[in-house]
């Protein structure tokens, strides 16, 4: 037992090491925490967007399997609660967050419109900001309803989705000369 407890401290301490304290430890382990929701399916949905055909039902579809991640992810939920409660006890997390900017924050989104912008399918000027409004307007509305501890329900959450992408497409859609 006393070996297994030497070796589970060597691995915390080596661990900790890497990344040179404690607390830059629980920053990487926590903002890499808050980014799940834009791993797995839904990466692999916004990185199909360039290769759609039908980009609105594309990002439709895109949208619905990250809004789903984020609003079925109930861990991450409370996690994210937890850091925004405590904040002012870590700022290194918030800091953390700042310093990484919203485009490697969210590097499948950024890759997506970087992208389509490439192809001329979207206008894009300023990414930081497009990155922020796609986001606000489909993924915004249920962290904040979670947040006070309610939801949005199944109809509301696809006229978010589908009237956010629309909003989206009108703003940045290539426009007519």
């Amino acid at each position: 037992m006393e070996t297994r407890r030497q070796t589970l401290s060597l691995q915390v301490n080596e661990a900790r090491d890497g990344f040179g304290s404690k607390e830059a430890l629980f920053t990487a382990v926590i903002t890499s925490a808050l980014d799940e929701p834009l791993a797995g399916e839904s990466s692999a949905a916004l990185e199909g967007l360039a290769e759609a055909e039908d980009l609105r039902a594309a990002l439709v579809e895109a949208a619905r399997t990250w809004v789903h991640a984020v609003r079925t992810n109930h861990e991450v939920t409370a996690l994210r609660n937890l850091v925004a409660a405590e904040l002012h006890r870590f700022p290194e997390l918030g800091e953390a967050w700042r310093h990484r900017g919203t485009e490697s924050h969210h590097p499948a989104v950024a890759g997506a419109l970087r992208a389509l912008t490439e192809q001329g399918r979207l206008e894009v000027p300023d990414l930081q900001v497009a990155i922020i409004q796609f986001y606000g307007l489909l993924v915004f509305p249920h962290m904040v309803f979670s947040s006070y501890g309610t939801h949005i329900d199944e109809d509301l959450t696809d006229r978010l989705i589908t009237s956010g992408v629309d909003m989206f497409l009108g703003n940045y859609g290539p426009q007519e000369a």
